[in-house]
């Protein structure tokens, strides 16, 4: 059965308590990612995503300057590199997130995407059913 530290992303870009909403803009912006960790002191704290600003920034008229704790998500979800996929995706389908972090000892060492399981041909029908969930809406959206 494949684990996650087969398909993870070991090279992960973080920002700690001592950055603000624009320093993880701007590096969510550089390094072409939706996700930022927040590490303090080597541990894993949050993570901020980029619907985290918009809705906790930007939609509530908080300057860039604001400090990283007033906008990222501090509870959170993770995974070990030991996790297997299908652990990893029923987790992802239950919380209805896109990206989980994986830690060791608390330490962030990688991070695995919905994207990292639809580019290996995994064979393990029931994580791609529990994938599918992620992307699906509780209620039909309207648009206008």
């Amino acid at each position: 059965m494949t684990q996650i530290r087969d398909i993870m992303t070991t090279e992960v870009q973080t920002c700690t308590l001592n950055d603000n909403v624009y320093e993880v803009a701007v590096k969510m912006k550089d390094d072409d990612v939706g996700v930022i960790p927040i590490v303090n002191n080597d541990k894993l704290v949050g993570v901020i995503t980029d619907r985290d600003i918009v809705l906790r920034c930007i939609a509530e008229k908080n300057p860039p300057s604001s400090k990283v704790e007033e906008v990222m998500s501090s509870h959170l979800v993770t995974v070990t590199p030991d996790t297997t996929t299908q652990e990893a995706a029923s987790i992802m389908a239950k919380e209805q997130i896109r990206r989980l972090p994986v830690v060791e000892d608390g330490r962030l060492v990688g991070i695995v995407a919905l994207a990292d399981f639809a580019v290996r041909d995994l064979t393990d029908n029931q994580a791609k059913i529990a994938l599918s969930e992620i992307s699906e809406p509780d209620e039909p959206q309207a648009y206008h």
